[in-house]
């Protein structure tokens, strides 16, 4: 993991120091509110449906045991609602059935990032200076910025791995970190880098995706795309550079946010998103990105050049840990012993295949924990849960974990022989489920129960799919499936990239839900990146469930020896789907609809 410096250290106090300065202010009556609103948001404060809600930056999802025990401490002591703020919720979630509003938890979300639902903002400077004890903070987790910059979980660790991409990552965190060029941009921008070859880091989905790569002559650079988002106009990225030497990236990347930053329009959020500007622009504005660049290099000097000495400094923080207590472990026996314990314990042997990931050591393994079971919110986790992930981490994995993409936690460094420890103990704490890449591995945002932007809630809908597929035998036999859920067209639980997605619309004050099929995230699994598309009418919350299950029938029915789900769809078309779906409409819901 990257070493924080004395001078990151003494910036993350200082910056702590200066929110609570502007909060007292603003508690005072000395900060206007419409002054203190972008300043909470830069430091990853908003306002939610019935509470403040914190974003915490995980940068490229890599954390490490200390800091997942302040999160624990946070969880603990801090996400809880004074008692009439939560009647008040419960009171407003009244109309809507069951509410789902769980309290003293961390939230794990789709940009490996970690959120808060309930602190107080009257607390949220004292927040702010325990993050900066374990080097966490909220900077640029808000507001019209460049936001935290993903990548791959198994980076560093993967097999198909081409470069490893953290150091790069890591670079562009510390530059774009309170930029003032990139402050005040017209939209939210989010860049993340794939070194694999195998894109997991969903870059055609980006305002800006890198990939790395080598050319011919093994020189290392990025193939860029610009203008990926999703929300109320979902679109795929476009290819403008396939070859960018690595050392430019900066230089490059300040091109394209002035252009954007010159010609976004700032008069309508929905059309402010670079996605925008780029599909209506073409050509003309590569054109103008690399005039920019070019002015950049050859005019001003290339002065975001990335040194080599710089980088060297950077990527050896990102070395291969030390595992003392596994240094004399003989290899074979470890082997054999896996086997032997996989032979014995079936459940064991699923988890091996299901959550157990190859590592470009051989000795080692990348273990994914599911923090997807019954009666907890997809990603969510407790207080005592993190402490006990920490542990874990400590224990297996040299006390680093990546949080995932998908809303789960990745163990990085776990020795072969200590894998079916390690199983053990994940199941006493309830995250060694065998669904992971399986359809009860949803994305899934906080959607209606918190989220004042929702149409309709998406927690309810995911723990009702997740209550009735709960036969392993059964996910297995249905095979890896992307399932996303989103309550609003912002899309934050990325329904466009799900080989299902089920997106909550509201009518006349009701909550409805479409269904998508066929959308991708540009894995190998996935394909090419793809926004699904909508199949039938709306459905009622009843009604979702059952129309998964049609849908699904449906697929077993038609598909061929050995076919995924989103290769089926893709070769039938989505008329076998919308059929199923009709047919799974309950008549009630079905009158109100056509009312």
């Amino acid at each position: 993991m990257y070493q924080y410096t004395e001078f990151d250290t003494h910036f993350l106090q200082q910056r702590a120091a200066q929110f609570r300065d502007q909060l007292e202010r603003w508690q005072a009556g000395k900060l206007p509110e419409d002054d203190f609103r972008p300043l909470r948001l830069q430091n990853g404060w908003y306002v939610q449906r019935y509470a403040p809600m914190l974003r915490v930056a995980i940068p490229y999802g890599e954390v490490n045991s200390q800091q997942i025990r302040v999160l624990a401490r946070i969880a603990r002591e801090y996400d809880a609602p004074e008692a009439e703020v939560f009647q008040a919720a419960m009171e407003g979630q009244g109309k809507l059935g069951t509410t789902f509003l769980p309290t003293h938890c961390a939230h794990f979300t789709t940009r490996t990032n970690v959120q808060f639902n309930w602190i107080p903002l009257a607390k949220s400077a004292d927040v702010m200076e325990l993050l900066a004890t374990a080097k966490l903070h909220g900077i640029q987790t808000s507001g019209n910025c460049i936001r935290n910059t993903t990548t791959d979980a198994l980076a560093g660790v993967a097999v198909d791995e081409i470069v490893d991409p953290r150091p790069y990552a890591e670079i562009l965190r510390q530059w774009t970190t309170l930029h003032p060029e990139f402050a005040f941009l017209p939209r939210k921008f989010k860049i993340a880098i794939s070194g694999a070859k195998e894109d997991r880091a969903a870059t055609g989905w980006h305002d800006v995706g890198l990939y790395v790569l080598k050319n011919e002559a093994g020189e290392i650079g990025f193939k860029v795309f610009v203008g990926g988002g999703m929300g109320r106009t979902p679109v795929i990225a476009t290819v403008i550079r396939e070859f960018l030497p690595w050392n430019q990236i900066m230089n490059y990347i300040e091109a394209i946010v002035r252009v954007y930053n010159e010609l976004g329009r700032r008069d309508n959020k929905y059309k402010a998103r670079i996605k925008i500007l780029v599909k209506a622009e073409g050509q003309a504005y590569i054109d103008a990105v690399e005039a920019e660049y070019r002015q950049i290099v050859e005019v001003d000097g290339g002065p975001h050049t990335i040194p080599q000495a710089e980088f060297d400094r950077v990527a050896a923080c990102f070395v291969d840990p030390v595992l003392p207590h596994v240094a004399d472990v003989d290899a074979i026996q470890a082997e054999q012993a896996l086997v032997e314990n996989a032979a014995n314990h079936p459940a064991f042997a699923r988890w091996l295949n299901r959550n157990v990931h190859q590592h470009r050591n051989p000795q080692l393994r990348a273990v994914t924990l599911s923090f997807k079971r019954p009666g907890q919110a997809p990603g969510d986790a407790t207080g005592d849960q993190l402490d006990a992930l920490a542990q874990l981490m400590d224990t297996y994995s040299a006390g680093e974990a990546r949080i995932t993409h998908d809303q789960n936690v990745m163990l990085p460094w776990v020795h072969v022989s200590q894998l079916f420890a390690l199983w053990q103990d994940a199941k006493a704490l309830g995250v060694a489920s065998t669904n992971v890449a399986l359809l009860t591995d949803m994305i899934a945002c906080p959607g209606g129960d918190f989220c004042a932007l929702a149409n309709a809630r998406s927690l309810p809908i995911a723990e009702a799919i997740t209550q009735r597929y709960q036969d392993l035998d059964e996910l297995d036999d249905i095979g890896e499936i992307d399932l996303h859920i989103s309550g609003c067209i912002n899309s934050c639980g990325h329904h466009h990239s799900g080989h299902i997605g089920i997106l909550g619309v509201d009518k006349d004050g009701k909550e409805w839900y479409q269904v998508t099929l066929g959308g991708s995230d540009g894995s190998t699994l996935s394909g090419l990146s793809a926004a699904g598309k909508v199949i039938g009418p709306s459905f009622s919350a009843a009604e979702v469930p059952d129309v998964l299950e049609a849908v699904l029938t449906t697929y077993r029915d038609l598909r061929q020896p050995g076919e995924h789900f989103i290769d089926a769809v893709r070769r039938l078309g989505l008329d076998p789907f919308k059929e199923a779906g009709k047919a799974a409409r309950h008549p009630a819901a079905e009158a109100v609809e056509t009312a």
